[in-house]
């Protein structure tokens, strides 16, 4: 490479790193994006629980039956008294719900208290032509540009007006396109969706 193609490149790597850091400022400082208006449909109550995540169970004057409990592989996590019990893809209220059912053979008038303590499943990945592609274990909802900035933005040669988003429930796939540079000119910033566990961002 000759060292006028070294400074072209350097220059366009810098032009777009600024234009990235631009249009997060901009999403962050504007209440007018549905994309950030959306993260409010995100919160711990709506959470599916995941495998790896690490939950706190609470028994009301049981302190036997208090447990931190990590959910396994299958999606199960084990508790004295009842035995094995689907956490995987459950609300906390509805694990809640299923607990104190299943007590109340035990316990009648048992009251479940279910907490998450790590958020370890809330995983998302990045990959394709951008700086730091992988895995990001990352404890919290976060949007597309979010994901982009942890793995380092888009590199010089990526294609960032054709970037998508796959997520994957059971045998679904849905993909969701995100256009760079229309979001960067503030417009259809409803692609800047809020991302979900296990969620995939393809930079081609």
């Amino acid at each position: 490479m000759t060292q006028m193609s070294s400074a072209i490149l350097t220059r366009c790597i810098a032009q777009r790193a600024v234009a990235f850091s631009i249009i997060l400022m901009l999403l962050a400082g504007s209440g007018l994006s549905q994309a950030v208006e959306t993260a409010a449909d995100f919160t711990i109550d709506s959470y599916r629980i995941q495998p790896e995540d690490v939950l706190d169970v609470f028994v009301w004057k049981e302190e036997e039956l208090q447990k931190k409990v990590t959910v396994r592989p299958d999606g199960g996590i084990s508790l004295p008294l009842v035995g094995n019990v689907e956490a995987m893809g459950k609300t906390i209220a509805e694990l809640q719900t299923n607990i104190t059912t299943a007590l109340r053979e035990y316990i009648p008038d048992a009251v479940v208290t279910v907490s998450i303590a790590e958020l370890k499943g809330m995983r998302i990945y990045v990959s394709g032509k951008v700086s730091r592609p992988g895995e990001y274990e990352i404890g919290r909802y976060i949007d597309v540009l979010q994901a982009l900035t942890l793995a380092g933005g888009p590199n010089a040669f990526a294609d960032v007006d054709k970037i998508l988003i796959q997520r994957r429930s059971g045998d679904r796939v849905e993909v969701f396109k995100f256009n760079y540079s229309q979001v960067q000119k503030g417009k259809h910033l409803e692609q800047n969706i809020m991302l979900k566990p296990n969620d995939v961002v393809m930079v081609p």
